[in-house]
């Protein structure tokens, strides 16, 4: 399928990184939900500087366009589900536990800049051949940004109509994704579920691709993030 339409947004993970990029192992590193209205991808350039050579006559002599640089993604997140785990895994702020450890509540305190997340989320695939391949139940439009950082919680107003909350972040280029630590898609002819083929590289933001591995379930709640012991 070359030519597949984009069409809602599915499913959400967020993973905890640690300083250096690098996914956090452990039971409560994760969380996936499907409560959230819009994802955006803003890219933030540098435009460079043109260099324009004048003669003394006022004729230009020579004109070089300056070099954009690509600096990231301005990220912005709107969602409805205010989860405390969410919360804290994407801005480091403490969650508030119930007597019997649950999460309840969250704290406003710092932005975290040294705390980071990925955010992976899936988009269903339209087209007439998506289910053309034998034991696929359907094709999802994959996307990746392997490190996210200052995590910020935006303007919060609560009134009379449905309340949307927004996060806010930047993406950065480098860390240890790698080939990230899930089963995201097909490794071989039989479909079997597996992690990235190759590793994001070291200067990438983004990555998405097409896949017939389905999202995982939303459960609203801290899912394990299971690392490989393998060298």
């Amino acid at each position: 399928m070359s030519c597949p339409l984009i069409s809602n947004l599915d499913t959400v993970r967020v993973t905890r990184l640690d300083s250096c990029g690098r996914p956090v192992c452990g039971e409560d590193n994760g969380f996936v939900f499907d409560c959230l209205a819009s994802i955006a991808m803003n890219p933030n350039v540098d435009e460079g500087d043109d260099i324009s050579y004048k003669a003394a006559n006022g004729r230009q002599c020579g004109f070089r366009k300056g070099c954009p640089t690509f600096n990231g993604y301005d990220l912005e997140i709107n969602f409805f589900s205010v989860s405390p785990e969410f919360i804290e895994i994407t801005t480091g702020n403490p969650v508030v536990f119930d007597f019997d450890g649950r999460p309840i509540g969250y704290d406003d305190c710092s932005v975290q800049c040294r705390t980071g997340f990925a955010l992976e989320f899936w988009a269903e695939a339209l087209g007439e051949d998506v289910c053309e391949a034998e034991g696929t139940g359907g094709a999802w439009l994959y996307y990746l940004i392997p490190w996210v950082t200052n995590g910020l919680l935006g303007d919060l107003e609560i009134g009379s109509e449905a309340v949307t909350l927004q996060l806010t972040g930047a993406s950065r280029s480098g860390g240890g994704w790698g080939v990230g630590p899930y089963d995201v898609m097909p490794i071989d002819a039989a479909g079997t579920a597996g992690p990235m083929l190759t590793p994001v590289g070291s200067s990438c933001h983004r990555r998405y691709f097409l896949t017939s591995v389905p999202p995982p379930e939303p459960v609203c709640d801290y899912t394990p993030v299971l690392c490989s012991t393998s060298p």
